[in-house]
């Protein structure tokens, strides 16, 4: 069905300069970037407006595939502002992306209407699978965000946030599903305790979680692992922290490897404000895209070139332009 074009809001400018100075007392109060990563003047705009949304995944037809949480609907936003519903119930979906065949893959949670699985849509013939749905004879958790490797391996965070529905699986860790369709577990704990977000680095070799160690003290922290050929995880260290703060949600990356974040609240102070954080390669703050509104989920490259990146918070779907190119294993920019 579709739905009426929706006006674009220009917001709030972001400048370019390095170092970055400490973060402002505004909520909206950008910490600069350099030019390389955004271009001089972009600005976030407001491409859609509906519910509390997440995990965004842009098509190669310019279409953003994303999950409105609360209404338990997988929606399809055009570039003009105008979007349709793709799937009616989703299984509770959260976390989507691409396959490198053009497929889309749901992290389907936990709650009323939840599966509590991974499954796969071939957009062409509307065919679904189910990749993941037990673990050694266990229901998942709630299969909350992924990210899909050049050789088609899955990997994707199993936490519980919400549902009153019994957990059978005593951790909450990452699995890894192969291409061959095998499902084994990546991390668990010690090295990971309650993991959401999740990036693969552009040359395959590292693999970010959003993790957050409940303490005392508590730490939201991005935890690094080295990705062997075979897909397994070793070598975890913190790649950043946040501090008792809020942790990244969902994330996303570019070409030259930084790490972009949904992060922070607007109503916490002024070192964690909404929005997405940039980090290097080497675990350094390049800055902070700031976002208007609560809770920023989650953001995904797309558009020409793979140089806009969607951001999803509150009731948003929100875009910016970058200079770099996102990575992505589909679609190829």
């Amino acid at each position: 069905m579709r739905r009426p074009r929706l006006l674009l809001l220009a917001a709030f400018l972001v400048g370019c300069a390095s170092p970055p100075p400490p973060p402002a007392e505004s909520p909206t109060a950008a910490v600069p970037l350099p030019s390389a990563v955004l271009e001089p003047g972009a600005a976030v705009e407001s491409a859609v407006s509906i519910a509390f949304n997440e995990g965004p995944a842009a098509h190669a037809d310019g279409s953003v595939y994303f999950s409105e949480v609360d209404g338990n609907r997988i929606l399809k936003a055009l570039p003009d502002g105008s979007w349709s519903v793709f799937r009616d119930p989703s299984g509770r979906a959260n976390g989507l992306s691409f396959d490198p065949q053009g497929r889309l893959v749901a992290c389907e949670g936990a709650n009323t209407g939840g599966n509590r699985r991974v499954t796969r849509t071939d957009l062409k013939t509307g065919k679904v699978e189910v990749l993941a749905e037990t673990f050694e004879g266990k229901l998942l958790n709630s299969p909350n965000d992924l990210d899909i490797a050049l050789n088609g391996n899955i990997y994707f965070s199993d936490p519980r946030y919400v549902g009153n529905e019994a957990r059978e699986l005593a951790s909450e860790d990452v699995y890894l599903i192969r291409s061959n369709g095998d499902l084994v577990r990546a991390a668990t704990q010690p090295d990971i305790a309650k993991p959401n977000g999740i990036a693969i680095s552009p040359d395959q070799k590292t693999l970010y979680v959003a993790d957050t160690q409940p303490g005392p003290p508590r730490e939201a922290r991005v935890v690094a692992f080295d990705i062997a050929d075979d897909g397994s995880l070793s070598n975890p260290r913190t790649h950043y922290s946040f501090g008792a703060g809020r942790g990244i949600d969902g994330m996303a990356v570019d070409v030259d490897g930084n790490l972009y974040g949904a992060a922070g609240s607007n109503t916490g102070p002024p070192e964690n404000r909404a929005g997405v954080y940039v980090i290097s390669p080497a675990g350094e703050l390049l800055g902070r895209i700031p976002i208007p509104e609560d809770a920023v989920t989650n953001c995904a490259f797309g558009g020409p070139g793979l140089k806009t990146l969607y951001v999803t918070a509150g009731k948003q779907l929100f875009r910016i332009k970058t200079s770099v190119q996102g990575f992505v294993a589909y679609p190829k920019p």
